[in-house]
Parts: structure tokens; sequence; C-alpha cells
């Protein structure tokens, strides 16, 4: 009758793993190999893409041969690997992503004869016994001598020890290439493929001075890594913009709590283009760690001329009991007579005023999309405290089956103390069957879809605009 034991280890095997020489000699795996990269390139777009270009020395044998590339991104696309060899041509390629690990080690291990040493806690003498593994599914099930023992961990210090590695299992991602040779020595090989994994963002902080109308702003690259493989003193480039791939990475994206508008620019930024897109190589070459967020500052500028305004939209028919606020909204352009001039990449603007003891506090925040040199940009940041407006239909009147007239009044108050201009926006408007036939202030149509009205607003005050619109509906 065969006994069954528990023993002391679980799947995650929290012990210390170790392979075992031809001479018998217990041999551990270094961890700290060093890199087998060479010359690195790395470009990181937008997207979760990124194109690695690794120039590597191979000593080559003359005939068909075998060369592993070991430390490329355990994300790789091996489908869009280029690997370009003076004289040799490619035969076959294959990548090796089933990576070396205690619980890889553990399940290559199925059927074969591993040893176990386990330590007296009391006398710390060791003891050795022969075990086969039998399964590794949710546990490790062995049969030592007869009986079955699953292994579990509850402290009892014990180490598995395997005869060999498997080949099938690295300790590095590593790209295996057959070349057919027409000769013998040393020659540069140029490795490029696609990677997931390597993604970059940008990020803004911007001072404004409410006093002065002045913005300090302070751009950051936030670069992140998890591609499963270190990138050692990599020349880095990054592309803003979007392009295109089939690749189904998943991005994260954050959403703004209000749209920011834009106002396209028409001026030719300074740096340097690849087609459509911006290019921002990193000053210095740099080791992008996996499982690393590294930021870089790529911009700093002083004194930008911007203004603090408010906005408020009123959708078509739109009417409340109680004012509602408007939003708080910095104007800026990225232009160089404003003092901000380069194409800006999509990202983050936080926004800091300085308090009455001069101390920056954090007033709101919102996204920008990659935005062209010279662009009018209008960054909502939150609600206004003490600036409202209340929407009302006076009335609605039917004209006829088909046209009718809508009286609308919206009362814009200001509890701060000094004036305020609030852009006001009835939208939901039809460009070619929209009339305003009545109005007490002066609107314009910046849009087909909206009218327009900059109200000054005084002081603990309020203003009152009125329209009658004649529609189809």
């Amino acid at each position: 009758m065969r006994k069954i034991l528990v023993g002391c280890l679980a799947l995650a095997v929290p012990f210390g793993v170790m392979p075992i020489a031809a001479n018998a000699q217990e041999a551990p795996i270094s961890p700290t190999a060093p890199s087998a990269q060479g010359d690195l390139s790395v470009t990181i777009y937008n997207g979760d893409v990124a194109l690695v270009q690794d120039v590597r020395q191979l000593d080559l044998g003359n005939g068909r041969v075998r060369q592993n590339f070991p430390d490329v991104s355990a994300q790789i696309r091996p489908e869009t690997v280029s690997l370009t060899v003076p004289d040799a041509a490619i035969v076959e390629q294959n990548f090796d992503f089933d990576l070396l690990s205690p619980s890889s080690l553990m399940e290559k291990a199925v059927g074969e004869t591993i040893t176990l040493i386990r330590t007296n806690p009391a006398t710390g003498a060791e003891t050795r016994e022969r075990a086969k593994v039998l399964a590794v599914n949710g546990g490790v099930v062995l049969d030592i001598g007869g009986r079955i023992e699953v292994l579990r961990d509850d402290g009892l210090p014990v180490r598995a020890v395997f005869d060999k590695v498997p080949e099938s299992l690295r300790a590095r991602p590593t790209l295996s290439v057959t070349l057919a040779s027409t000769r013998a020595g040393t020659r540069p090989a140029t490795l490029s493929y696609l990677s997931s994994g390597l993604g970059w963002s940008a990020d803004y902080v911007a001072l404004f001075d409410d006093k002065s109308d002045k913005l300090d702003v302070q751009g950051w690259i936030t670069l992140t890594n998890t591609s499963g493989t270190t990138f050692t003193n990599a020349r880095t480039l990054l592309v803003a913009g979007d392009v295109g791939s089939n690749d189904d990475g998943n991005s994260y994206m954050p959403r703004p709590r209000r749209a920011t508008r834009m106002q396209p620019g028409t001026e030719t930024a300074g740096r340097e283009q690849l087609g459509d897109f911006y290019l921002y190589p990193l000053a210095e070459r740099t080791t992008i760690a996996d499982k690393q967020t590294k930021q870089v500052s790529f911009l700093d500028a002083k004194g930008v001329a911007a203004s603090a305004g408010y906005r408020f939209e009123n959708g078509w028919l739109g009417s409340a009991d109680q004012s509602r606020s408007a939003q708080s909204v910095l104007r800026f352009a990225n232009s160089g007579a404003a003092g901000l001039g380069d194409a800006l990449p999509a990202g983050t603007v936080r926004v800091y005023i300085r308090d009455a003891r001069g101390q920056p506090q954090f007033t709101g925040e919102n996204r920008i999309e990659h935005t062209p040199q010279g662009s009018g940009i209008a960054l909502p940041t939150g609600d206004a405290f003490d600036v409202k407006v209340q929407p009302t239909v006076v009335a609605r009147t039917k004209l006829s089956d088909q046209r009718w007239r809508t009286q609308m009044r919206y009362r814009l108050t200001n509890a701060r103390g000094r004036a305020v201009t609030v852009e006001l926006v009835q939208s939901g408007l039809d460009w070619t069957d929209t009339r305003v036939t009545e109005e007490n202030r002066k609107s314009e149509r910046q849009s087909a879809g909206s009218a327009v009205w900059q109200v000054p607003v005084p002081a603990n005050g309020e203003a009152v605009v009125t329209a009658t619109f004649d529609t189809r509906y």
C-alpha cells in the first residue's frame, strides 16, 4: 500500500533551484550575466510599438551555422525581424520565449528524475533522495521510492537539484537563426525588429501667474518598459504621432474631463521630422531597464503669454432650475511669438497657480492632442466656484409645421472681486436652418452648430444675455 505524504514545496518553488553538471557538481546559473546586446538604437512610437536596431559582432564559420541572439525583447514580433549579415543568408529563425524559472524547470522535469535535498532544522544534516516528477498541476507530485509525495511550502528547507537544464528553456529571451555563411570570420550583424512593451508619454507642468498673465511650462517624457528585457546604453528616439499598426497591443489613454479646444497652427517647428511625425531624440544614450519608468525633461519655457477665462456651453433647449458653474479655461499658444515655439506631443497638462504665500498649488489638469506649432490652446482645468450661468427657455412657439421660435435667456453671475469675461456658447444649431432673429448682445457663429457671445460680467455682479432663434425644430 502506497503511503501519501505531504511535503514542503508548492508549485511556486520557493527553494533555490540548481542544475547538476556532468560531473555531478552543483553549478548555479549566474543571475547577473552581462548583456549580449551590441550597438543599440531604440525608436519608440505612440501606441505600444517600438523599433529595436541592434548591431552585434558575430564570429561565424563557413557553411550552415546556427547563431543565437539572446537579450532580444520578450515581446518581439518575430514576423518583423530583419537580419543583415555580410556574406550570409538566413535559412531559418526561431524565437525562444520559454524562459528559465523554478516553475518552468519543474514543469519540464515531468517524467524525469531529480534530487531532493532536505535539511534537518535541528542538526543541519542533509539527506538526499532521488524523486521522479509525476505531475505539476497546481502542485508538485513526486514518486519517491514507490511512495507518492505532494510537496508544499511549510517552512522546512528543501532544495531540488536537476541533472540538466532542458534545451528548450532559455535564461533570457533568445532569437536563434540558422545562417548559410559563404566565409569564416567576424563581421557585423544588424538585427532589427518591432516590439510591444515599450512606450512613452508626455506630461506638462504649467505654472500660471494670474497677475502678469505669464506661464512657465516644463515638459517631461516618461519612458516605460514592460517588454521583459533591459535595453542597455541605447540611443533613444521618440516619435510623436499615431503610426498605423495591426498589432493589438493595449495602451491606456486617459479621457479628458472637458474637451480641450485647439485652433491649429501654421508655423513650422524647428525640430526634425520623419514623414508626418515629429522626432524627440534623447540627448544622451540611456539604459531602459525592464519594469522601469524613467522621466527625461524635453521642454523648459519661461514667460509664455497666457490668460485665464471662463466658458459655458449650453445644449440646444437646455434649461436649468439652478445656476451651473462655468468652466475655468487657461488659454495660451505654442507659437514662437508667445514664447513657446515647439510642436507639442500629446499629453496631460497640469496647471499650478501660486497662492498668497507664494506656494504653487494644483488647480486642474486636462489633455492636449498632438499640437502643431503656432496653435491656440484653450485648456479647461475645472469648474469655477464663483462664476455661474443659468440658461432658461423663456418661450417656445410653433410657427408652422416645421418652424419654431425659441426665446432663450442666460443669466451670468460673478461673485469674484474683479470683472471676468465668459465665453457663452449655444450649441446644437444648424448653420443653414437657424437664424438668430433677436439678441441683446451680438453673437458670432464660430462654427456651423453654435452661436458664441463674449460676455463681460462685472465684479460681484451679473449680466443677462437674451436671444431668439428661428429653427426648423
